[in-house]
């Protein structure tokens, strides 16, 4: 009976996780050849590429995709044997590849991750700051923060904290064109409109002690995928918009902008960390998870209702 090339799977995931043949023959602390004839090795064994590549450029196939996931499983579960019989002494490692919304992430996940990296400095983190979905299978990403009212998938979600949006205005707007008490008095007002999202343009708000539900249909004097780009015109009254309160919150502690209609108030969404479907999850992975709950379930930016 053959065994399986154990060594050959895990410098496979090791190239995929860098990305690169030549680093992951710097991290393994092997020649790049040997790299090399591990791959090629692994690839005629499966009668199937695992990487396509020339000498510019470098992805991952199809083949290799499904490949990959199973070696990662390998390499988990002996990293875990290993953790398991040396008591827990192994020094968590490796790199996590982690996609979170650009305000957000370079705001709040930044700031945070110095401490992170300083306690686990044999762990790399790649991050990719961007507000379009990824799909974190295809695109090998073991971690992602949505804000979101999420739908149902494969995919897991762990919640974090609740993420108010706010309908607001600056004061000059307000005292220019009134304080509407009712959401129809906003009706053909140019507002700020965020387009990244599924109910893009509509705004449904609820009264608070009535229950009485309006949807307001914006006119957009501005639109983006990116909340924070609404702030300077908001600031300076050329319209309303509604925003997550980890965007606005400065803003109105400091009497630039103001809640509208406080009466009147938007469904709530949340912070989730999601993850792939997978039951097996690094160390490196869950260590990163439980910080980043630590550090947002009782967020600084919250407003008292």
């Amino acid at each position: 009976m053959k065994l399986p090339d154990f060594e050959a799977w895990a410098i496979f995931a090791k190239v995929a996780e860098r990305g690169s043949f030549s680093q992951a023959a710097k991290e393994l602390q092997l020649s790049p050849p040997t790299v090399s004839k591990a791959v090629s090795r692994l690839e005629e064994s499966l009668g199937a590429a695992l990487f396509s590549r020339n000498s510019r450029h470098m992805s991952i196939t199809q083949v290799g995709q499904r490949a990959l996931e199973r070696a990662n499983r390998m390499f988990l579960e002996a990293e875990l044997a290993e953790n398991e019989v040396r008591g827990g002494g192994i020094q968590p490692s490796g790199l996590i590849r982690m996609t979170v919304p650009t305000t957000f992430g370079l705001r709040y996940v930044a700031a945070v991750l110095p401490s992170f990296l300083e306690a686990y400095p044999e762990i790399d983190v790649f991050v990719s700051f961007t507000d379009t979905l990824a799909d974190l299978v295809l695109e090998g990403y073991d971690l992602a923060i949505r804000i979101a009212t999420l739908s149902d998938s494969a995919l897991k979600a762990r919640r974090i904290c609740t993420v108010r949006r706010i309908l607001v205005a600056s004061p000059e707007y307000l005292n220019r064109l009134g304080r509407p008490s009712h959401p129809r008095e906003l009706e053909g007002r140019k507002s700020f409109v965020y387009v990244n999202g599924d109910t893009c343009g509509v705004i449904r708000l609820t009264e608070r002690q009535t229950g009485e539900s309006y949807t307001l249909s914006q006119s957009a004097r501005f639109q983006s995928d990116n909340g924070e780009g609404f702030l300077p015109a908001l600031e300076a009254g050329l319209g309303f918009g509604l925003l997550p309160d980890f965007i606005v919150s400065d803003a109105l502690k400091e009497g630039r902008l103001e809640e509208m209609m406080p009466a009147w108030g938007a469904e709530d969404i949340a912070l989730y960390l999601v993850t792939t479907g997978n039951k097996l999850r690094p160390q490196r992975v869950s260590l990163l998870m439980d910080y980043l709950v630590r550090q947002f379930e009782a967020p600084s930016w919250r407003l008292p209702v």
